[in-house]
């Protein structure tokens, strides 16, 4: 299941590049109080379009041709790359990319069905079985991009001027390329490969299946991990308390396996960058990403610069009015005092954001209905279900899916808007196939965290005072920090924890010591931290299924800040210049997409502005008080 099909390291986890930052669930494992907390009407994945079953025909067909075909496509066209015509090379690149296409959906099956139930072992043994198959044919591929990689620039360049469709994956080419100088030779690349099953692969299972299993009591009730985060943000305070005490009691218990996984990880990684000489370990990342690491430095540095102005700012006005002189980590996420979230029913949820998406564009809304109409969605809370949130894109000639754990609260609507957005971007790229369809991590936030502004800015003009306005606000205030100010601060945990890693094997207690500088920083002074917190990062699942993941939701968000702030100045045809920005994949640079907005994500005061809209949100609610 690769995101980038060809530019990313076949090691990452497609689902994994779409888990939503929000991960506020909550759902009993005990059968019976999970029955009694059920929401009417929710519907569940239909996986039909890919297959179905694990016995069917068409699988065991496929599976049959892949086998054969990676090995004739080896012995058609290996040593042979920089000798092959226009047309010649046209053909192979189809051939590649249909062998892309049959991997894609049966990784896609597999990985659908085992996030269904993590803690199913005949799901989980299907989806390994499919890994080690797919490992094992598709090694018969490495030599593809290492051949594409010696054919001399001219040569190639003249390939692709001679043929029009073959131009066309230029940019695939290009991708490929900037990975030239980190290249080794076939016989590692091809171990590389063969031994992520046992590696890396093997240690973000382990990962997933400890969280999965471990269980957190509070009040006598028996939970799993995301049932005790979500306690966090429990109108009671004492909840909120016992949550997360509990929470810090059995990740400290716990503490040293996540500790081993995120060391060895982290080795394995500097051991391939050495090798491969990246100057960095963000550097493969960056190229994956296809931007530029000063754009991302000077993201983080705008981020970093403005904790005082948002994020420290915002968290005194909280403390103020929950009649706190300090907040303790517990009330980062509390509910605004005095206030009852209001329960909203899935067909509520369905007509806010349809109707959100309807006003700005026909077009888009269109492309949104399937999803629930279709069984595209999975939203319904069970057991063993993975957490969070995300939409898989499959493969292009199916369909995305898209999974929510859905318990009716407003923070719901907004991951549904968001995860939506993801699956209409999807379905607009696909027409660019099965290898220019993807965009770069930077870029795939565009759509999903745009549909969150529009459904928040339609909620928003619904409301006519200001209490409700108030709470509207604040929430989007959190939201907002959640997606900038923390994943930067994720961002730095993650570039102090490699660097460090450098010098040797890390305690726990030094990988807790990097992680409360940054959250001290970051959060600012009006907050307590309470013995424990130091170990919350072992739970974030991006660290160890894909590192410096975390800094595309802030790219993301800044981005379509600037971007709807455009929107709103009443830039021409905003609406068909955005679709044309969705459609084209992963065909073109940021600097190409965004130009027919004005914006330019190198330019400093980019990036300001994005902030300066999370800013203008808290003044508005200073003076709202």
């Amino acid at each position: 299941m690769l995101h980038m099909k060809v530019t990313q390291s076949p090691k990452e986890n497609k689902m994994n590049l779409y888990l939503n930052k929000s991960t506020k669930l909550n759902f009993p494992q005990d059968k019976d109080k999970y029955q009694s907390t059920t929401i009417p009407n929710l519907p569940s994945w239909n996986l039909d379009d890919l297959y179905k079953s694990t016995e069917s025909k068409e699988l065991t067909l496929d599976l049959e041709w892949l086998n054969e075909e990676c090995v004739n496509f080896e012995n058609d066209f290996k040593s042979n790359l920089s000798k092959l015509s226009a047309d010649s090379f046209l053909h192979c690149l189809t051939r590649y990319e249909k062998i892309q296409n049959i991997t894609g959906r049966i990784m896609s099956f597999a990985g659908l069905r085992y996030y269904q139930s993590t803690t199913d072992s005949d799901r989980t043994k299907f989806l390994s079985d499919m890994q080690e198959k797919i490992t094992i044919y598709s090694r018969h591929l490495v030599f593809f991009s290492l051949e594409i990689n010696q054919i001399d620039d001219e040569r190639l360049e003249a390939l692709l001027k001679s043929n029009k469709a073959l131009n066309r994956y230029k940019p695939v080419f290009d991708n490929l390329r900037k990975l030239k100088s980190h290249q080794l030779s076939d016989e590692l690349e091809e171990f590389l490969h063969d031994q992520s099953v046992v590696g890396s692969t093997a240690w973000n299972r382990l990962f997933d299946e400890t969280i999965a299993a471990l269980k957190f009591t509070v009040n006598g009730e028996e939970l799993n991990i995301e049932s005790a985060l979500n306690l966090m943000s429990d109108n009671n305070r004492e909840n909120r308390k016992a949550g997360a005490e509990e929470v810090a009691k059995v990740l400290g218990e716990n503490i040293s396996i996540f500790s081993r996984i995120t060391n060895t990880l982290s080795k394995e990684k500097e051991i391939e960058d050495r090798w491969r000489k990246m100057p960095s370990p963000q550097t493969g990342r960056h190229l994956s990403n296809d931007v530029e690491p000063e754009v991302v430095e000077a993201l983080r540095n705008a981020v970093v610069n403005s904790y005082s102005n948002t994020s420290h700012r915002y968290y005194q006005l909280k403390a103020q009015w929950m009649g706190l002189d300090k907040m303790e980590i517990w009330d980062r996420n509390a509910p605004l005092p005095n206030h009852d979230e209001k329960f909203i029913t899935w067909d509520e949820a369905k007509e806010t954001v349809l109707s959100a998406y309807e006003d700005f564009s026909p077009e888009i809304a269109e492309s949104a209905k399937p999803f629930f109409e279709n069984g595209w969605i999975d939203a319904e809370v069970k057991p063993g279900k993975a957490p969070g949130a995300f939409a898989h894109p499959t493969v292009t000639n199916v369909h995305p899916y898209i999974l929510i754990n859905y318990l009716g609260k407003p923070r719901d609507v907004m991951t549904l808007a968001h995860e939506l957005g993801h699956g209409v971007h999807q379905i607009l790229a696909a027409k660019q196939g099965e290898l220019l369809s993807s965009t770069p991590l930077t870029l795939a936030e565009t759509a999903s965290v745009f549909g969150e502004m529009l459904t928040f800015n339609k909620l928003l003009s619904q409301v006519n005072n200001n209490t409700d306005r108030k709470i509207l606000l604040a929430r989007k205030v959190e939201d907002m920090i959640n997606t900038v100010i923390r994943q930067i601060a994720f961002y730095d945990f993650e570039c102090k924890l490699h660097d460090a890693r450098r010098a040797g094997e890390l305690t726990s207690g030094q990988i807790n010591e990097i992680w409360m500088s940054v959250q001290e920083e970051s959060l600012g002074p009006c907050f307590n931290f309470m013995p424990g917190y130091e170990t919350f990062w072992s739970y974030v699942p991006h660290f160890i299924h894909s590192p410096f993941y975390v800094y595309a939701y802030a790219f993301g968000d800044g981005l379509v800040n600037a971007l709807y702030s455009t929107y709103e100045e009443g830039v021409p045809d905003f609406q068909k210049k955005y679709i044309k920005m969705l459609e084209a994949g992963g065909t073109k640079h940021h600097s190409d997409l965004l130009k027919p907005f004005g914006l330019d994500a190198r330019d400093p005061k980019f990036w300001n502005k994005g902030l300066n809209v999370i800013a203008g949100m808290i003044d508005e609610l200073e003076k709202i008080g």
